[in-house]
């Protein structure tokens, strides 16, 4: 089994992973010895490189990454890139979700559409890697509705999840809808395909 070491510091998005990941990898956790990854690029994949890189150039062996964005369209998109940050540099979950929600105050149901898209990364010391994405659609409900996950889950609402916002539903059901889980599924084919590839190819 494939040894990967997760660049994620957030104790939610590795247990996350831990479990999409699970029976594909052997997951390290982040040596505590790295400090801040600056994220300050612009696109999803290139923050989730960013941090893959970082880690594997710390320990020399493949690391995973992943980045997230909301996009919400009645505001143009935003905050993609800077979901985390979206009310501020230090801001919580709770900072992030009230400020979504005090914008979209004024905006009608049927117009508060929006997505998450998140890119999973593994770079590998050659300097190759592999990544995949995952989007799930969905809208922003009015108010906080849920006592589960973190971010934006008790605000999301994903078009297949029945009316419920992610943190109102099952862990399971979440990652089967889910936009990390797609992502994370989906780079889980590719490396099992290249451990198959890898074994029915003939030694030198």
């Amino acid at each position: 089994m494939l040894r990967v070491v997760c660049a994620s510091a957030n104790p939610d998005k590795v247990a996350e992973i831990q479990e999409l990941l699970d029976g594909v990898v052997e997951l390290l956790p982040r040596p505590t010895s790295v400090g801040d990854i600056i994220e300050d690029a612009d696109t999803l994949l290139g923050n989730a490189r960013l941090k893959a890189r970082a880690i594997c150039a710390a320990t020399g062996l493949p690391a995973v990454a992943d980045d997230t964005g909301l996009e919400v369209d009645a505001l143009h998109g935003a905050p993609g890139v800077h979901t985390a940050r979206f009310a501020g540099e230090h801001a919580t979950y709770a900072d992030n979700r009230g400020k979504l929600l005090d914008d979209l105050r004024d905006v009608t149901i049927t117009a508060r559409t929006a997505r998450f898209r998140t890119v999973a990364l593994v770079a590998y010391p050659d300097g190759s890697e592999q990544w995949a994405e995952g989007v799930c659609e969905g809208s922003i409900a009015t108010q906080e509705r849920g006592e589960r996950g973190f971010g934006y889950d008790a605000v999301f609402m994903p078009r297949d999840g029945e009316g419920q916002t992610f943190a109102e539903m099952s862990l399971t059901h979440k990652h089967a809808i889910g936009h990390r889980g797609r992502a994370f599924r989906a780079l889980s084919d590719v490396l099992q395909a290249d451990v198959l590839q890898t074994q029915r190819s003939p030694s030198p």
